[in-house]
């Protein structure tokens, strides 16, 4: 199968790409001009220059390709030019799906976010029929994914299959950015805590999110969305983990919310307005991390034979991919009997 990819430069857009590489497709990816040479050379990959907010060029990238799927997206809790984020996440997002009807693509996977399901009440779990509504999620990241989302799946259509996968955070190899839950890691390893707030998360493997793309391209039922997560736990135990996975000994403080909201001010006002460098502690970010988003994968697990590698492993393999490619200094010697073999 001929397939276009957009995002191939990004966390799980890369993983995407070695998945399918590896399933035998052919894969056409699309890429801004100054990014194309971040992308691997392979015979079964051919690269086309585009961007989301170029509609020629997304009318060029879709023509002969069988099926699409999207990854690409603006993925920020801070931004100096808030209507960025709902150009590209919303209005490139549409743009790319109508010219793909519109070139006879049968199927496509858009890539949303766990960010755009309603937080679970104490005690449950969310899953695909927890969707929040617009107006009840904080930040412009979060409302652009889910506008884009409902956008998506009113395209879906006998003629033009549209499937929704909701990552929820990944953690793996090849996190270059890093993204915010790399970030995670690598201030583990660094030792710089500015301090952890109360918060959770459902931990899962950026190379099962990759698989979960691709069988919900093969398998997933149209119209739907399929949750791609692993394991549910706080804040406070994936930083046990990390200390297990690695042999590092490290004690992050809790910060209470009032406290890391006030840092979150300061830094937004100093990074942002006079720097004009994206803030270390995002207030946006903040907001989000005050209600756990804890779900339930047994859809995308039961229908599409979704992977669920150990948390502890995928902590792992980030801590030593950074570690090995010179984001960190830190020395890495697993604790025995973790049930994890470095690698």
């Amino acid at each position: 199968m001929r397939i276009l990819l957009t995002g191939a430069t990004g966390f799980i857009g890369r993983a995407v790409l070695k998945s399918l590489i590896g399933r035998g497709h052919q894969v056409r990816a699309l890429a801004r001009a100054g990014s194309k040479g971040k992308i691997p050379a392979h015979s079964s990959v051919e690269v086309v220059t585009g961007d989301l907010l170029d509609r020629a060029s997304l009318h060029n990238a879709v023509r002969g390709v069988d099926a699409l799927i999207h990854t690409a997206a603006l993925y920020s809790y801070w931004s100096p030019d808030r209507s960025l984020i709902y150009r590209t996440n919303v209005d490139g997002a549409g743009a790319l799906l109508l010219a793909a009807r519109e070139a006879g693509v049968r199927r496509v996977v858009v890539t949303s976010t766990v960010a755009t399901l309603k937080a679970p009440d104490k005690g449950r779990l969310a899953d695909e029929t927890s969707v929040a509504e617009v107006d009840e999620l904080p930040g412009h990241y979060k409302k652009s994914k889910l506008l884009a989302e409902q956008a998506a799946l009113s395209l879906s259509s006998p003629q033009f299959e549209v499937i929704v996968v909701n990552p929820t955070a990944p953690f793996g190899p090849g996190d270059t950015r890093p993204t915010p839950t790399g970030r995670i890691v690598l201030e583990f390893l660094n030792r710089r805590f500015p301090g952890y707030v109360a918060t959770g998360m459902n931990v899962c493997d950026v190379d099962d999110v990759a698989e979960g793309h691709v069988l919900a391209l093969e398998k997933g039922r149209p119209g739907e969305r399929y949750v791609l997560g692993g394991e549910n736990m706080t804040l406070r135990e994936i930083y046990g983990l990390l200390a297990r996975a690695t042999g590092l000994t490290r004690r992050p403080v809790r910060a209470p919310y009032a406290l890391a909201f006030a840092a979150g001010y300061v830094d937004t006002f100093i990074e942002g307005r006079l720097l004009g460098r994206t803030p270390y502690v995002p207030v946006e970010g903040l907001r989000v991390a005050r209600r756990p988003m804890y779900v339930d994968t047994r859809k995308a697990v039961d229908e599409l034979g979704l992977p669920q590698r150990p948390a502890i492993e995928s902590l792992l393999r980030a801590a030593q991919w950074f570690a090995s490619n010179g984001y960190s200094r830190a020395r890495i010697s697993p604790i025995e009997n973790t049930g994890v073999v470095a690698r």
